[in-house]
Formats: structure tokens, C-alpha cells, sequence
């Protein structure tokens, strides 16, 4: 190989002709997100978070409800031991003995010694 030719390889070929005129090109930079996908991820994230927003006022108000349930249990609870303490209470002031002994401090006579007990027509219910 010449020198000559190692020197042709070495320059740029590009010769300018005198008549062209230079074009300035204006390059547009792209990002590495298209508009497109910007919508959609802007799209999936308002989801994500209408459904956190949805997830946390559901559990709040479950929250809310449990709250209240255990009030109403803890009120059926006092009023059903309330209840039982009226009914043995009742039962403690309905016995034969005891009607017979307050109808002889007042002065009652009573004729048969046989005092029997009634029983409420609704409590077998």
C-alpha cells in the first residue's frame, strides 16, 4: 500500500460541493416515557389510589360498626344479668312461706294451711 492510499482512508471523504447549502436539522430529544404511557400510568396510579382511599374508609367504617356491636352485646349482657337478678328476686318473694307469715302479721286468718304456688301463664314462653 502507498501512502497516498493510506492518507485517502485517513481524511473524511466528504467533499462539499460550492452550490449545496448547509440544512441545519433540529433534533428533537425524546424522553424515555411517550405520552402515551404517561397517561396510562398516570391512569392506574389515580386507581391506585381511589382504591386505598375506598380501602380505608371501608375498613373504618367496619371499624365503626364492630365498635357499636360490642356496645349493644355488652348492653344486652348487663340487661340480661339484670333480668335474672329480678327474676330470682321474684321467685324469692312469690314463696308460700312468706305470704303466709305477712298475711299473719296482719292480722289475716287463713283457713287452709295449703297455700299454693301460681305460675305465670307467659313464662313457660
Amino acid at each position: 500500500m502507498s501512502a497516498n492510499h493510506a492518507r485517502q482512508w485517513q481524511q473524511p471523504r466528504t467533499q462539499e460541493r460550492p452550490d449545496q447549502q448547509k440544512v441545519a436539522v433540529k433534533v428533537q430529544k425524546q424522553g424515555w416515557i411517550t405520552k402515551g404511557e404517561k397517561i396510562i400510568y398516570s391512569a392506574v396510579g389515580a386507581m391506585l389510589v381511589a382504591t386505598g382511599i375506598f380501602v380505608v374508609s371501608f375498613s373504618s367504617t367496619t371499624d365503626t360498626l364492630n365498635r357499636d356491636l360490642q356496645r349493644l352485646e355488652q348492653t344486652v349482657q348487663t340487661q340480661q344479668m339484670t333480668n335474672e337478678g329480678l327474676t330470682f328476686e321474684m321467685k324469692e318473694l312469690s314463696r308460700p312461706e312468706r305470704i303466709t307469715k305477712i298475711a299473719k302479721e296482719n292480722g289475716l286468718k287463713i283457713q287452709d294451711a295449703q297455700v299454693k304456688q301460681t305460675t305465670a301463664y307467659n313464662e313457660s314462653e
